[in-house]
């Protein structure tokens, strides 16, 4: 069992959680898409964590062969700057969380367009939830044309493992 903190002022942001070896493939992500919300069900099951070892979030770069993805994942973050296609240029290792097992600890932080989109954040402007001490941390995708998933800043937060040992979230240096 895992538990991850702030690196600034130690707060738990998580209850205990388990690791999956790789990020689920959720195939098409209108599969299962709350008629409520319009949400994306969760790509992380409730009570599990998984580092995404691909870039994610902002900044974004254009596509080209070499770097656009083979075929749609699902989990693509939906971006309406111009008719380019774009690719996350983002933090690689981001700690992805089911949103429930962290938004009770977090607060939005509202400014410009990071929390922009029409039914939910499209979570592509950065880093759109914060500590309570106010540390920026996480960045929640819930909007109704991309997925459903919260990402902890592999730099701001680290993990308690239940046998006593902590370690700072894997992360780019």
């Amino acid at each position: 069992m895992t538990v991850f903190y702030c690196t600034k002022c130690g707060t738990a942001l998580t209850g205990d959680l388990v690791a999956l070896p790789t990020v689920p493939d959720i195939g098409d992500s209108h599969d299962g898409r709350d008629d409520k919300t319009r949400r994306a069900r969760s790509t992380v099951p409730r009570g599990y964590y998984v580092i995404d070892p691909d870039p994610w979030g902002a900044p974004f770069i254009p596509a080209t062969a070499s770097n656009s993805f083979a075929r749609a994942t699902g989990r693509e973050l939906i971006r309406l700057a111009g008719l380019t296609p774009t690719v996350s240029a983002g933090s690689r290792d981001s700690i992805v969380v089911h949103p429930d097992d962290a938004l009770p600890r977090l607060t939005a932080f509202t400014h410009g367009d990071n929390w922009a989109g029409c039914c939910g954040p499209t979570g592509a402007h950065g880093p759109n939830l914060a500590c309570t001490c106010g540390s920026r941390l996480a960045t929640w995708a819930a909007d109704c044309l991309g997925p459903n998933e919260l990402h902890l800043d592999p730099v701001r937060v680290y993990a308690w493992h239940g046998d006593g040992t902590t370690e700072d979230a894997p992360h780019d240096e």
